[in-house]
């Protein structure tokens, strides 16, 4: 990954104004500098695009849009070095969503654990690959007293050979154009209310993904749209799909599956190595959607809330979090 030049960065909150160094065993490094990230972890982030796809497209995202594309908070990115310098863990944090973990050992994530507490950070939750997001929820029990639950179990998976759906729905797929603004700024919110996310901007999500036609549509014979799906922008040779939208109204009859495979076509023909979307694994019908077009599993994520012990309820929806879902919108 090439060098990147330190970003302008929103101001800190006071609790994390500064990370003190570590002399753990388990030497996690702290900053709020883009560039010091990616220039130390970028190479090893680049090394497996599907397993950190999330932070991949989370900070060219940064990179390339502004160091508040996520929020006014200054985010954070943390990387785990070994005896001899290399890098073996990653983590980030976009306020307000819950903190990015990539794959550790359960020594590791107790560590790091150890690090945040010790800086007062309130952290709302943590996603990644669902052993390492467990093994820091249960350490982050312990140093804060909080409790943490289960609150999204997802599925990583990567398109194997395309199987286009067949019979297809009528209509066709065409690229998102200017004139399709305002009807997938009303879409991106109503995504965003179905899935319980915070809107960033929808004008400016919008936007910047036009500039990359990254947004297709399909749309029936009349020209109607009916179904919207997204593939973020190519980073380290992997393209996600996502976000996948139909209007409640219009939902099972097809349309979302076929959207979805003409954008996984498209991210092959513009040369992508692997074409990657998550999906909740509370949705079966989802789930099999997308296998039946050709997506393989790879890896289960998991994304686990923390909550005062006092506020704690069964119903209590997981706080603003990443949405990672073939049916989210980061």
């Amino acid at each position: 990954m090439p060098s990147v030049s330190p970003s302008p960065s929103p101001s800190p909150s006071p609790s994390l104004s500064a990370f003190p160094s570590s002399s753990h065993p388990y030497d996690w490094q702290i900053t709020r500098d883009l560039g010091v990230f990616l220039d130390r972890a970028g190479a090893f982030l680049a090394s497996e695009p599907a397993l950190h796809t999330v932070q991949l497209t989370v900070t060219d995202a940064l990179r390339t849009r502004g160091m508040r594309v996520y929020g006014e908070e200054a985010p954070y990115f943390a990387w785990l070095t070994d005896p001899e310098g290399a890098v073996r863990a990653t983590a980030l944090r976009t306020p307000p969503y819950p903190l990015n973990l990539t794959a550790a050992a359960p020594e590791a994530a107790d560590a790091l654990a150890g690090r945040l507490a010790e800086t007062g950070e309130a952290l709302p939750g943590v996603m990644g690959p669902s052993r390492a997001a467990a093994e820091f929820a249960a350490a982050w029990e312990r140093r804060t007293g909080v409790v943490a639950r289960l609150a999204m179990r997802q599925r990583l998976y990567r398109l194997g050979a395309l199987t286009v759906p067949e019979p297809a729905p009528p209509g066709k797929a065409r690229h998102a154009g200017e004139g399709d603004h305002e009807l997938l700024v009303r879409w991106y919110g109503e995504f965003c209310a179905d899935r319980g996310a915070p809107r960033h901007d929808p004008d400016a999500w919008v936007a910047a993904r036009l500039a990359y036609g990254g947004l297709m549509v399909w749309e029936l014979p009349d020209g109607t749209p009916v179904a919207m799906a997204g593939g973020m922008a190519e980073v380290a040779g992997q393209v996600r799909v996502a976000p996948v939208y139909t209007p409640a109204a219009l939902r099972g009859r097809g349309y979302a599956g076929a959207v979805t495979a003409e954008v996984s076509r498209a991210a092959l023909a513009k040369g992508a190595d692997q074409v990657l979307l998550f999906t909740d694994l509370a949705n079966p019908t989802s789930n099999g959607l997308y296998q039946r077009i050709g997506y393989r599993p790879v890896q289960d994520f998991a994304t686990r809330e923390f909550t005062a012990p006092a506020t704690r309820t069964a119903t209590t929806p997981v706080a603003a979090t990443m949405p990672l879902t073939a049916t989210a919108a980061p």
